[in-house]
């Protein structure tokens, strides 16, 4: 049988998501959202946004919490047209099991009924949840500062319908003591049960007995397991290092194709979680994360990125290069910058081509110059980290046949 410190270093790892998703539906109930409804954030984030980790500044916003255990709920997307629009429906793990917009339902919209694991699936255009608690979480693209309203009219016609439902929880954080935090991933997954293809994981967890979870059954020496366990779980989903989880080319860490849906990778889970939490499947969004020289890169040296005129990122959508300060706790937040720019990308006012075409970046604390100011990305004096989003990306990119170029010392 697993040893107790192994139990819970894995029990940790397996649980984090259930936590994670857990304590942002709990704030964000206490900063007034409703159970079964969308809250539409109606302005891109910026430094001060701090709910969730490694956020974007090219989309809006629109969230929803839902517990289906009271029925299911119907989802209604306006048409979109040529803007980019995507409703993530995430299961109480962090797995995409449906995205509903551009790439998949089409431009026109829809209405669509979310059903839970035990519920009758009837009628035309029905998605069905693995778990009954669900996070629906949209992003529409803002074409720049002048395409805020018209984004917002979008973003209105989000809807949802949903049986009146208490938030559920409470829920301990992750930094909790242990006994709150093995409780509460016991009651998580009570609410949520595993699907049969993680029994043997399930196994490993066994000796914490979270089935009927008793706390005061462990001993002086067995508390000191636990204890040892659970930190080694806390090391474990730090040391993966960003969002990727795969290769690392050029300085570049690439998404695996499990991101965003993670089957029984359940270390990839538990650090995105932490580092990147409702993260997109590849087809939907790559999120490359630039490796510095020890992880991240320092703000008191200059930096670029180049891309040349023949080789630009090919995408079916946008793309941007968002620079984030890196926090002790492993999560990423904005930074404060003279220029309120969080990211660089093809859709930024003013940015500036070389003669021949190539584009340059320059990123760093200090301003490069009049000259390159308007391709700077400014950095906080201290550590951060660059991570390139491609929405809807093409084949080429998906593949490995193109690579980004590698951010180096300007």
């Amino acid at each position: 049988m697993t040893d107790l410190r192994t139990a819970a270093r894995e029990a940790f790892v397996y649980g984090l998501p259930l936590i994670e998703v857990a304590t942002t539906r709990q704030r964000g109930m206490a900063l007034g959202q409703s159970m079964g409804a969308f809250t539409h954030v109606r302005n891109l984030a910026n430094h001060r946004h701090r709910a969730v980790t490694t956020p974007n500044t090219d989309t809006l916003y629109s969230t929803a919490h839902v517990d289906l255990s009271a029925g299911p709920v119907t989802i209604t997307l306006p048409a979109a047209g040529d803007r980019y629009l995507s409703l993530a429906l995430m299961d109480a793990y962090t797995n995409n099991f449906a995205i509903l917009g551009t790439r998949t339902t089409g431009p026109d919209g829809g209405t669509f009924r979310l059903v839970g694991p035990t519920d009758a699936a009837e009628g035309a255009n029905v998605v069905r949840s693995p778990t009954n608690h669900v996070w629906a979480l949209a992003r529409i693209l803002v074409d720049g500062p002048h395409d805020l309203e018209a984004c917002r009219a979008v973003q209105a016609g989000i809807s949802m319908q949903a049986p009146e439902t208490p938030c559920p929880g409470p829920y301990a954080a992750r930094t909790a003591d242990w006994r709150e935090l093995f409780q509460t991933i016991a009651d998580l997954l009570a609410a949520n049960p595993p699907p049969a293809t993680d029994l043997a994981k399930l196994r490993e967890m066994a000796p914490l007995g979270l089935t009927n979870f008793d706390p005061a059954r462990f001993g002086a020496a067995d508390v000191r397991e636990i204890e040892a366990g659970l930190a080694e779980g806390r090391k474990a989903v730090r040391g993966r290092g960003g969002l990727g989880g795969g290769a690392m080319i050029d300085g570049w860490s690439y998404p695996t194709a499990r991101l965003g849906d993670f089957g029984q990778d359940y270390g990839l889970r538990g650090t995105v979680a932490l580092s990147g939490l409702a993260a997109l499947p590849p087809e939907e969004a790559m999120y490359m994360q630039a490796g510095g020289p020890s992880g991240l890169f320092d703000g008191t040296r200059a930096w670029r990125l180049h891309f040349p005129a023949d080789a630009p990122l090919p995408v079916n959508s946008f793309w941007s290069l968002s620079l984030y300060e890196a926090m002790d706790d492993g999560q990423y937040f904005f930074t404060d910058n003279p220029l309120n720019r969080y990211a660089i990308g093809d859709r930024t006012p003013g940015l500036a081509r070389n003669p021949d075409g190539s584009l340059d970046i320059w990123i760093g604390h200090e301003n490069p110059g009049a000259g390159r100011e308007a391709n700077w990305l400014p950095a906080p004096a201290g550590p951060f980290a660059l991570f390139l989003r491609a929405y809807l990306p093409r084949a080429e990119l998906l593949s490995g046949a193109y690579r980004v170029p590698a951010v180096v010392a300007a």
